[in-house]
């Protein structure tokens, strides 16, 4: 009997690992926190633009993120798009459609680069877009694993997909479409890549988002998964819950100008969009509020766009949202107040609670509250007009009662205790406060 039982068992077990595994995004519990090259490609600033991606700079990024702050918790570099187009911007794919690094950008090619991004103890993203590249439909590329080819997968009459109409929509009906895309991650996977940002997701694609989530979860290698556009349609927030980690909820913080960005453009837009997505995320579903551009207003480099106030306001609405907190600008100039920014641990302990914030009053002068899983409730105040202002916060809108302690999350420093509200007094133009509650 014991014999049949083992028998029986070892059966079940070799028939377990038969059945593929299921097709659920790849968990993560808290939100990432790195760096990414766009902000660098978006400059109009000299010595910047989109000329300025390239393997060594990304490896000086690499170094300057270690050194400077992984130790607070940042750990991705993420390569945005041009990392597989040339100078001119013609992309690359090789003979089975499958993005290839530009040899001139990444001469020792991706595998060595992550290599190099590994050994530093940090990971690796790569860039990609939805839809069918033209180029890869155009050669009618071969699907590996498969007898079809590209064309086949292309959704009749041709139509155009993603954000800027660039690339073909795909007909997911056709099983070698998530074959492609298996392709594709199987192969980013064998070069070590850690995390994909999928850009220019509209209302049309969700479904390759889903392929995306399938195909990463067929490589086995745990990436994390953003679904970008400028922004994601609200619409479909809830149709690419089970699929992606991230979800883009605005338009790029980038000014396309001679600094990263400007308050106008786009920062203080945040503030405005985000109430509109309440409700949309759970514990493994992020709101990604693009990246930061808190990195350098002194010296060198190309400067932030926004004052060390605005710098501040950005990290504390970042990490109430427990959004990603990723760098946007050149890590390698990073100043000394930026650091300070960054890496406070009272303030990434928020973010990483991963619990989100809530609107409680709006306009110029907000509050917003958090409940963290500890049972421990933050809240904080933002002057979005252009004088400074006291900002009353109301225990009971906080559902707080009683005699409570403070605390200033960003100075650090214990506030006493306070019973039925608190004010932050004088707050800055574009200024914020962050206090925890009990």
């Amino acid at each position: 009997m014991k014999r049949l039982l083992s028998v029986f068992l070892a059966v079940l077990g070799f028939l377990a690992f038969l059945v593929p595994v299921a097709d659920a995004r790849t968990p993560f519990v808290k939100p990432f926190m790195g760096w990414s090259s766009w902000s660098l490609e978006s400059s109009t600033r000299a010595g910047y633009g989109t000329s300025w991606l390239n393997e060594s700079h990304v490896r000086d990024a690499a170094v300057a993120l270690a050194s400077k702050l992984k130790p607070a918790g940042y750990t991705n570099v993420n390569i945005d798009s041009g990392w597989n187009a040339d100078l001119s911007w013609v992309f690359h794919t090789d003979t089975n459609g499958i993005p290839a690094p530009d040899p001139g950008r990444f001469p020792s090619g991706i595998p060595a680069l992550a290599s190099y991004v590994h050994g530093l103890g940090l990971k690796l993203g790569l860039y990609a877009v939805t839809g069918l590249e033209k180029e890869v439909y155009n050669k009618n590329a071969p699907i590996l694993g498969t007898s079809c080819h590209a064309q086949d997968i292309a959704y009749r009459p041709l139509t155009p997909s993603n954000g800027w109409g660039g690339n073909w929509k795909v007909d997911f009906r056709n099983p070698c479409a998530q074959k492609y895309y298996d392709s594709i991650v199987a192969r980013f996977a064998s070069w070590g890549v850690d995390f994909v940002k999928v850009d220019g997701t509209t209302a049309d694609n969700v479904a390759d988002i889903k392929a995306w989530s399938a195909a990463i979860d067929h490589s086995r290698r745990p990436m994390w998964l953003t679904a970008s556009a400028w922004p994601v349609p609200r619409s479909i927030g809830p149709s690419l819950a089970p699929y992606a980690n991230g979800v883009r909820i605005d338009t790029d913080v980038e000014c396309y100008c001679d600094t990263v960005s400007t308050w106008d453009s786009s920062v203080k837009a945040r503030w405005a969009d985000l109430p509109g997505w309440q409700g949309v995320f759970g514990p493994q579903y992020r709101p990604d509020l693009d990246s930061m551009p808190i990195s350098n207003n002194t010296g060198s480099g190309i400067q932030d766009g926004i004052d060390d106030v605005e710098r501040q306001s950005v990290m504390t609405f970042w990490s109430m949202a427990s959004s990603p907190l990723y760098v946007g600008g050149d890590i390698y100039f990073l100043d000394a107040t930026a650091v300070s920014i960054l890496t406070n641990p009272e303030v990434i302990r928020v973010d990483q609670a991963g619990s989100y914030a809530s609107q409680v009053t709006g306009g110029n002068l907000q509050v917003w509250k958090k409940r963290a899983p500890d049972g421990r409730t933050y809240a904080a105040v933002y002057n979005l007009g252009s004088s400074p202002a006291d900002i009353t916060v109301d225990f009971a809108a906080l559902g707080v009662r009683g005699s409570q302690p403070l605390r200033d999350l960003v100075a650090r420093t214990d506030l006493g205790r306070s019973r039925g509200s608190w004010t932050a007094s004088a707050v800055p133009a574009h200024g914020s406060r962050l206090v925890r509650i009990g």
